[in-house]
């Protein structure tokens, strides 16, 4: 396994393998890799000829009061682990090399981006957009790796890959979870033990709300106040949003009809948690 830090790096190998007719699978990652990102990883080295992972904390997604500076960062684990599970190429720039003196180029996502984490975090999707539109033009993947924790940044970016006829394949991966069932995430590393345990309410409460829809509910309102009790029950936690979207536009419905997402993102004393479950009813025809 290589590691390229400059682009000039990543080009050469890149060249190398598309002449060569190689089909590439990228899997863009922050870091500190758990086996969420692992999943995705696996996904890519069994269906790709290469597979580069990028590590890049990007500054673009956080805004001011966010934990960028706190943001966890295991680097040598997390080539170990790569080099492990087969991955050819770790691209690892710095900020500065994405980002070079006087750049003033950004993707825009319109609609998308008007609730859930786009309400609550401006400028989050533009920074994520962004990034990523630069990494498949660097890389030039035939297919890249998303998970479906981040359901509204993987949608974004399947937008983006068809809006721009950018030739990549968007693979959203389904969410890993914990034993307890905790999406699994680099930000659980903030958790104390009781904090980990108060954290499990937010699957308890996506349960709750389909085992509702399991049994025919389709009110969007009683799914989602269903969901909401469960959380209100752990007094540390304080909601951000429950929502139910439509699993194409992101936008809130009332009456489910078509694959939807229930969303949910709550603050435990200072972590962000984000989670979603997909609901699937047939659209009809």
């Amino acid at each position: 396994m290589r590691v390229a830090n400059e682009i000039f790096e990543l080009r050469q190998i890149r060249d190398l393998w598309i002449r060569e007719g190689r089909s590439i699978g990228l899997v863009p990652t922050m870091g500190f890799l758990h086996e969420g990102h692992l999943s995705l990883v696996r996904e890519s080295v069994r269906n790709c000829d290469r597979t580069v992972a990028s590590i890049f904390v990007n500054p673009a997604q956080f805004g001011p009061e966010m934990d960028l500076d706190r943001y966890p960062q295991s680097f040598d684990r997390d080539c170990e682990i790569l080099r492990e599970e087969g991955v050819d190429l770790v691209f690892a720039p710095s900020p500065k090399m994405i980002y070079p003196e006087g750049f003033s180029t950004w993707i825009e996502v319109e609609d998308l981006v008007e609730h859930l984490d786009g309400a609550s975090r401006p400028g989050y999707f533009r920074g994520i957009a962004t990034v990523v539109t630069k990494l498949f033009n660097l890389v030039r993947p035939s297919s890249a790796y998303f998970g479906q924790k981040d359901i509204q940044q993987a949608i974004v970016i399947q937008r983006v890959a068809r809006d721009l006829d950018l030739e990549v394949e968007v693979v959203i991966m389904p969410i890993i979870r914990e034993s307890d069932g905790l999406a699994m995430s680099s930000r659980n590393h903030y958790l104390n033990p009781e904090q980990r345990q108060i954290a499990a309410t937010l699957y308890r409460a996506l349960m709750k709300a389909k085992e509702l829809f399991d049994t025919g509910e389709r009110s969007a309102a009683v799914l989602k106040a269903a969901a909401q009790a469960v959380i209100q029950s752990e007094p540390k936690l304080i909601i951000d949003y429950v929502e139910i979207v439509d699993d194409l536009s992101m936008q809130p419905i009332k009456e489910l009809s078509g694959p939807a997402y229930l969303a949910l993102a709550c603050d435990l004393e200072g972590t962000r948690l984000i989670d979603n479950q997909k609901l699937t009813i047939r659209r009809q025809t």
